[in-house]
């Protein structure tokens, strides 16, 4: 199958990917900007941020509910409040409204990261074609494109108020793509008697997907501020950093497409994390931007195919009238990870500095080298 009839297959779930970065990848930017807009310092802004993921998980909570009760819109419906929640916070310059705003913004990223994995697995189901490598690629890229158009505005002197409703607006566009005539998600719904229990893969796949969010949004997050503040780089130099990051993983997922065929998932898994915790030492040892630039792409290159090679796991492991249930259940284990690494490191950080933050990410990563062998010997 060509590349072209891929990205036609998948041409929903990939505007939701691309439109969920460019929106974090402004916010990761912009974040040096938000944080001297309130006035607070990194532990400070650690605790704004921690309502984001609470409201996150309640909405994955719903998710399947919701996705049955919309049907076919239940996918655009959600994307498109994420971009428009994510317009506001830069709004914002008043300490107690900051935490409501982002908390709109975690509840709509939640919901819409459960339907859009789950709407990937219910594809690759169907064609017989693995594409979770190249959908999470559309959200790397994205979310450079959001990370490098930041850096130019915030170079041009851009509040951030204007960055965030400008990027909120791309994001928005994309999102008008989402809408399949066939798109409604199957098996979401709990079954009212009987039928294929979960069991723990989603638990284990999740608990994988987890370590990997945790430190690759929080390397997204933290970066511009680690090489602005630690290492005195310029807003420019910033806003690379989680750019770097992402294009390095956009780009080795779309490699990864067709490497899954052809090595297995034991040495994606473990491999990846062993790459990408060198990454994350590397910035944490770094003494210069372009240094903590390098790191950052190692990390991205070891980090692009932890999530999506378990993800397809959950996906193929579970049973059929369950996967999407199944996904539901990884996605909402792993955005524990995704919403709640930003906040942890950011009070390690504020504790200890953003170089403990990063080596106490490699520490995490090595964690993958467990879970691995275990959610295997289940397949």
């Amino acid at each position: 199958m060509s590349i072209v009839t891929l990205l036609c297959v998948a041409r929903a779930p990939l505007a939701a990917f691309g439109a969920m970065g460019i929106l974090w990848g402004t916010f990761a930017a912009v974040l040096p900007d938000l944080k001297t807009q309130l006035g607070v310092a990194e532990t400070e802004l650690g605790f704004l941020m921690l309502m984001t993921p609470i409201a996150a998980v309640c909405a994955m909570l719903v998710a399947p509910a919701y996705g049955v009760a919309m049907g076919r819109v239940a996918l655009p419906v959600a994307a498109i409040c994420m971009a428009l929640a994510f317009a506001l916070p830069g709004q914002i310059s008043t300490l107690w409204l900051f935490p409501p705003a982002m908390m709109l913004a975690g509840a709509a990223t939640g919901l819409t990261d459960v339907l859009m994995n789950a709407r990937v697995a219910a594809l690759e189901a169907a064609r017989g074609q693995h594409l979770m490598t190249m959908c999470h690629g559309a959200y790397s890229f994205g979310y450079a494109t959001g990370a490098l158009a930041t850096g130019a505005l915030r170079d041009a002197a851009w509040p951030p108020g204007g960055v965030m409703a400008s990027m909120a607006m791309l994001a928005l566009v994309l999102t008008l793509m989402t809408y399949e005539r066939d798109g409604r998600i199957d098996g979401l719904a709990r079954p009212k008697s009987g039928g294929a229990g979960l069991g723990l893969v989603p638990l284990i796949g999740g608990g994988i997907v987890l370590i990997a969010f945790l430190t690759e949004n929080a390397a997204e997050n933290w970066s511009a501020l680690h090489i602005e503040q630690t290492l005195g780089g310029s807003p420019a130099e910033g806003a690379l950093g989680p750019a770097a990051l992402a294009l390095t993983m956009g780009f080795a997922r779309i490699a990864g497409q067709g490497l899954v065929t052809r090595i297995s998932p034991r040495r994606l898994l473990t491999g990846g994390a062993v790459i990408a915790a060198c990454g994350a030492l590397t910035a944490a040892a770094a003494n210069s931007p372009s240094m903590a630039h390098a790191g950052f792409i190692i990390m991205g290159l070891g980090a692009s195919v932890i999530a999506p090679t378990a993800f397809s796991l959950v996906g193929e492991m579970a049973a059929p009238e369950a996967r999407a249930r199944a996904v539901a259940r990884a996605t909402l284990y792993g955005y524990f990870g995704y919403f709640f690494g930003p906040p942890m490191l950011g009070l390690v950080a504020g504790g200890f500095g953003l170089r403990a933050a990063f080596v106490i990410a490699a520490l995490i990563l090595s964690l993958v080298l467990v879970l691995t062998p275990v959610l295997l010997r289940r397949r």
